[in-house]
């Protein structure tokens, strides 16, 4: 058998199925129809208006980073629609927050970190309990002629508190 004829008698017997049901057949004509006439009326009744091309403003996603995809959730959070084009809407631009709170707030967070790695603070006292224990050792005597880091920790102290 061909796949015309099979389509032929399967159509066939799809008609004379159809045929002897025909309140079955009457709803499932009807019933499209219907739906189709009520979109009709609201059609009619509530015209199109026109509306400006609408820019929404970009959103991060989180591979962009964490900082970028949380200012885009709340920055944007009411999704407000712009007439012109968006500075986040130009190709290779991740977030255009970078005068926001949250922004001004990682950076200074940042500026701390960063600051409080390079501190030297404590050298200074490690240096100074060195000392301390040459000069502890030499008081008691076991280390007598070694008084070279008493003598680089009170030249750095002198430098220090000199200015230079």
């Amino acid at each position: 058998m061909s796949v015309f004829t099979q389509l032929g008698l399967l159509l066939w017997k799809n008609f004379t199925y159809r045929r002897r049901q025909t309140l079955q057949l009457l709803v499932e004509l009807i019933w499209p129809l219907f739906i189709f006439f009520i979109l009709i009326a609201v059609r009619l009744n509530y015209p199109p208006y026109e509306q400006h091309e609408c820019h929404f403003p970009n959103k991060a996603m989180p591979s962009a980073g964490t900082l970028p995809w949380i200012q885009g959730i709340l920055c944007n959070a009411n999704n407000p629609c712009f007439r012109n084009p968006t500075p986040g809407e130009s190709p290779g631009v991740v977030g255009n927050f970078n005068d926001s709170i949250i922004s001004r707030l990682f950076s200074d967070a940042k500026k701390i970190l960063l600051y409080s790695q390079n501190d030297r603070n404590l050298e200074g006292f490690k240096e100074l309990a060195r000392a301390l224990e040459v000069l502890q050792s030499s008081r008691s005597g076991s280390n007598r002629g070694s008084a070279g880091p008493v003598l680089r920790f009170c030249c750095s102290f002198l430098q220090m508190f000199s200015g230079s």
